[in-house]
């Protein structure tokens, strides 16, 4: 059973804004590192901006809800800040759990992020770093959108902030959402460090996942400059030209030249690399993919996570409709892959009932 639920919708936030650089909005307090949160508020004293960034950090919904600051100064920053980047717009709860939430962005764009809970019990939030995607990958909802822009630090961060007020035993981020992150990295890493903060959020680098298409700049600009937090390819297959047919963006990233970026990476953290195959029946389950998966994990330290194609409507290759794989073809995959000396996990298709599983995620 699905369940839905609609979140407030302010009267004072457009749903569409044909020329958002004209509006003026509030500026944004939640997602603030408290360096940043400070200079907004250099007018305050410092134990003022501390309690301000801790209400935050302990996911205030209001600033009346801040009720160790004065009233009079919680009325004067309900005046001259907004608390929160946008807004939750609608949700769902599936069977399984899984909830996804759209979230209204102050120029009317809507993005969604995810709760996802493990088999052990573990809520993960997933988070989004662009508002559609430019790279088209034929298999991802997100990719038949196009691309709108990427978000900001405060769009990404703030993401985690709406997901956390809805589950507070989230303890764990993927950056698996609408977009690539590695094309919006810089403001991608202002978010993390925010919600790596001591005294803040302060989740832990290992327990929060970058997934990337292979964006081999951004993969060497990660190994330069972190954070090195976990890493995450989107392999779907090691032949180089069934892969530019599925992911096109592909042809300016090169499998050797992403494999050479991925063991730079490793190199500095030492961190073990998963390597992501999202699995369509009768496309890319055969042995020669098995092998070329293992000839490409050769010398990367990699688990390998089979994801079966979750339902995208509309979704072809080479004018054939896309479908999931079969029990006996992800069998067979699968022992091909462990005969090979892979070490092997498969992901379960959560969410599928309100469109919140991998590559499903669609809504602007």
């Amino acid at each position: 059973m699905i369940k839905y639920f609609l979140i407030r919708q302010p009267h004072s936030i457009p749903k569409i804004i044909l020329w958002p650089a004209a509006v003026e909005y509030k500026p944004v307090l939640s997602g603030l590192p408290i360096g940043d949160l400070a200079k907004l508020l250099s007018n305050l004293p410092a134990f003022r901006q501390r309690q301000i960034h801790k209400w935050i950090s302990s996911l205030a919904g209001s600033f009346d809800e801040m009720t160790n600051l004065p009233i009079s100064l919680r009325r004067e920053l309900k005046e001259n800040f907004s608390l929160e980047s946008g807004y939750v717009s609608s949700g769902q709860q599936d069977a399984d759990g899984t909830v996804k939430l759209g979230i209204t962005l102050n120029d009317g764009l809507v993005i969604e992020g995810v709760i996802l809970s493990d088999m052990e019990g573990r809520k993960t939030a997933c988070i989004s770093t662009q508002a559609g995607c430019p790279l088209g990958c034929i298999f991802c909802k997100t990719g038949k959108l196009g691309f709108r822009r990427n978000l900001t630090s405060l769009e990404i961060s703030d993401q985690f902030l709406k997901l956390k007020r809805k589950d507070r035993d989230i303890s764990h981020v993927v950056v698996m959402g609408m977009g690539e992150p590695l094309l919006n990295l810089d403001e991608l890493r202002k978010s993390l460090d925010y919600l790596m903060e001591s005294g803040g959020i302060n989740i832990s680098k290992r327990r929060i996942t970058i997934s990337t298409s292979g964006i081999e700049k951004g993969i060497l600009e990660l190994a330069e400059k972190g954070p090195y937090v976990r890493l995450a390819l989107s392999l779907t297959t090691a032949r180089s030209e069934l892969r530019e047919k599925l992911m096109p963006s592909s042809r300016e990233n090169p499998l050797p030249l992403v494999k050479k970026a991925l063991l730079k990476y490793q190199e500095k953290t030492q961190r073990r690399i998963t390597l992501e195959m999202v699995l369509m029946g009768g496309i890319n389950t055969f042995p020669a993919d098995a092998e070329a998966a293992a000839d490409f994990a050769g010398g990367l330290d990699s688990l390998i996570n089979l994801i079966p194609w979750n339902p995208v409507a509309g979704s072809e290759y080479e004018g054939r409709p896309l479908k999931a794989p079969s029990p006996k073809e992800i069998r067979e995959f699968t022992s091909v892959l462990e005969n090979l000396g892979l070490k092997v996990t498969q992901r379960y298709g959560k969410g599928l009932g309100i469109s919140g599983a991998c590559g499903q995620l669609g809504i602007l």
